[in-house]
């Protein structure tokens, strides 16, 4: 790809697709015809610069309606938004879901990471693929995890084209129909650029059987709608609940029905104490993110909010993209507008007007959910320029991800919002300074957001009785694997990780449990004493990361399941720094040769994995480097993988 303008032309369909996002071209500066009145002067260069961060939601309005980007199609949109060509070549090229060579229109995704693994999505794939011809007119794509892990294995199908219905939702609960990234782009006010969408079809499928997966493939439109996100919640129901009360008494479809279980609760009384006592209200309730790195949330909203800098973002993390985690799926579908409503709350602390939630595009019912709420939020006056009369000023918009788990690194979360290849920046400068667009930014995932309501209701003392003294307050854990009630649970920190598989339903002979997900370690059956706490995972030698917890019995193949790990990391490497971009290729090496017996012996590769991993660890740029060799350290050392 060049960094000028080549001679391959958009097909109608694809510049339908562009100009549904950005409106006609003015000018043939932008891709219309050649007029005299192009002849006098060059305009609206600045403003289509300005426009980049369109890149990305331009990037998925064709691939949703056609199924992949021609280079005619990118540089269209190069063209309208006055980007280089090669930039958005390596943009586009950057995402998993996106293809740049022609593919059929229904992509069929079948997820191989761990949970599925183990619960045979190997056999899953090779039936499909040998039964789905060429000319059946689906494309199989081998898939790192889909975020569906208690109903492994599964399968996610999304069929490209303009008029196609969703089948996650019926009309009413969909809100906009949305094909390149979420509601309408805000222009600073409050107020979208974009027309008429492209629609997609998707359709989910889990768990999925050979059968089910194909037939879900050949005719998307007609498979059935998902089990409510109750499914997903083994405690629903029980009154303990703080975090996952709503789910499963309250509709998440309706406005009405959130406030009359105690929604906007916490949002009154935040205008009520002020943004300084918010935060501070935060700060003294001990709330730590609850993405992995435990980062006082306190501390970084009044980083942000001390900035002179302007203006200030809020950002919501929602790519929760490592392998077993599921929870901000469950909490989004099962409660959107406690996600708006702690956004709302973030922003205001944080003196924040804009925000921006970066949702997983794997996850097509959490952003329908979420599209709704927003939608309804805004015209309900919960959002928007005089939220609750209180003058106070926010909204917020949906980007959508394409597949790139290195976009849940903050900084590489910023790139991609802002038109980039998601590589993370190096810090500092921290986000809280300069993040996205250069402002300072504060970022937190979706549980983090969550939490912030029951500190504000029930008051920053009263939250942080629970738990324990440095982990406050409640945590969520995905559990899924060897378990007979696989599903998202709410407990206190300081509760054991026995406590908790006892509550899950470990079946057959346990023989290792996966905290943290891939970039977690790995603990035997006799240490399931350990609390899981921030603080007591790491006194055990492990990690609590987001809330991970697989159990895997004797039947899984420990060998070929970190050898999907080290997969897992060579192809999510984003490349930027030698050492993880070397260091996970000759990982997954070493781990094929011990796994199949071939070239060394195994004490050699063993001695080269340790040597290799610690490189990771101490000179990798980002997390997922220095946290690549995790997982397999781990195996060895506690579990005696390879003995």
């Amino acid at each position: 790809m060049d960094l000028h303008f080549g001679d391959s032309k958009p097909t109608d369909e694809e510049r339908a697709a562009v100009d549904a996002l950005l409106g006609p071209p003015e000018s043939s500066w932008e891709g219309a015809d050649r007029s005299d009145a192009d002849l006098r002067w060059a305009r609206g260069g600045r403003e289509a610069r300005d426009r980049r961060d369109l890149l990305l939601p331009g990037l998925h309005a064709v691939n949703d309606r056609v199924g992949w980007i021609s280079e005619g199609a990118l540089d269209y949109l190069c063209r309208r938004l006055t980007v280089p060509p090669a930039e958005a070549y390596g943009v586009a090229t950057f995402y998993a879901m996106f293809s740049l060579r022609p593919r059929p229109a229904t992509v069929l995704h079948v997820c191989t990471d761990l949970a599925c693994t183990a619960a045979g999505a190997s056999e899953l794939c090779a039936d499909v693929e040998t039964r789905l011809a060429p000319e059946s007119g689906v494309h199989v794509e081998r898939s790192p995890c889909l975020g569906l892990c208690e109903r492994a294995p599964a399968a996610l199908v999304i069929r490209a084209g303009e008029t196609a219905r969703p089948a996650i939702e019926d009309e009413a609960l969909s809100g906009p129909k949305g094909g390149s990234g979420g509601t309408a782009p805000g222009d600073g006010n409050g107020k979208g650029r974009r027309g008429r969408e492209t629609m997609r079809c998707t359709a989910v499928c889990a768990p999925a059987t050979p059968d089910t997966a194909i037939q879900t493939a050949t005719a998307p439109e007609t498979a059935p709608p998902e089990p409510p996100p109750t499914t997903a919640v083994p405690q629903a129901g029980h009154p303990a609940l703080t975090l996952l009360h709503r789910i499963g008494t309250t509709d998440p479809t309706d406005l009405d029905d959130y406030r009359a279980n105690g929604g906007y609760t916490a949002l009154r009384r935040a205008f009520a104490l002020g943004p300084a006592a918010v935060i501070r209200e935060v700060t003294d309730s001990g709330l730590l993110g609850r993405g992995g790195a435990a980062f006082p949330t306190g501390r970084k909203w009044q980083a942000t909010a001390s900035q002179p800098d302007h203006p200030h973002y809020l950002v919501c993390n929602a790519d929760e993209s490592e392998p077993g985690t599921f929870k901000d799926r469950v909490l989004m579908e099962g409660d959107p507008f406690a996600l708006v409503e702690a956004m709302t709350i973030a922003a205001y602390a944080t003196g924040a007007h804009k925000g921006y939630l970066y949702l997983r595009g794997e996850y097509p019912r959490a952003t329908a959910r979420m599209e709704h709420a927003i939608t309804q939020a805004r015209a309900r006056g919960l959002l928007g320029d005089d939220i609750l009369g209180q003058g106070y000023a926010f909204d917020m918009e949906i980007r959508r991800g394409a597949g790139a788990y290195i976009c849940g690194e903050e900084t590489a979360l910023f790139n991609s919002i802002e038109g980039y290849r998601g590589e993370p920046r190096t810090k500092p400068p921290f986000p809280v300074e300069k993040g996205l667009f250069g402002k300072p930014t504060a970022e937190n995932n979706v549980e983090t957001l969550i939490n912030v309501l029951p500190v504000l209701t029930m008051g920053a003392q009263a939250y942080a009785a629970i738990g324990t003294e440095r982990s406050t307050g409640p945590k969520l854990f995905c559990v899924s694997g060897s378990v007979a009630r696989p599903g998202v649970y709410e407990l206190p920190f300081g509760a054991t990780l026995g406590e908790l598989l006892h509550l899950a339903g470990v079946h057959g002979n346990l023989r290792a449990v996966l905290l943290g997900g891939a970039a977690g370690g790995f603990v035997r059956p006799d240490e399931l004493d350990i609390p899981l706490t921030f603080e007591g995972t790491r006194a055990a030698g492990t990690t609590l990361g987001s809330g991970v917890v697989m159990a895997f019995d004797d039947t899984v193949p420990l060998p070929r399941l970190l050898l999907r790990i080290a997969r897992f990391f060579r192809d999510e490497s984003c490349g930027q720094c030698v050492p993880c971009r070397v260091g996970t290729v000759r990982q997954e090496e070493a781990l094929h040769r011990i796994v199949d017996r071939t070239g060394a012996g195994a004490a050699t590769d063993i001695t080269l994995l340790r040597e290799v991993g610690r490189a990771m660890r101490d000179a990798s740029i980002c997390g997922l480097g220095q946290t690549a060799w995790n997982a397999v350290e781990s195996a060895i050392d506690r579990l005696g993988a390879y003995e």
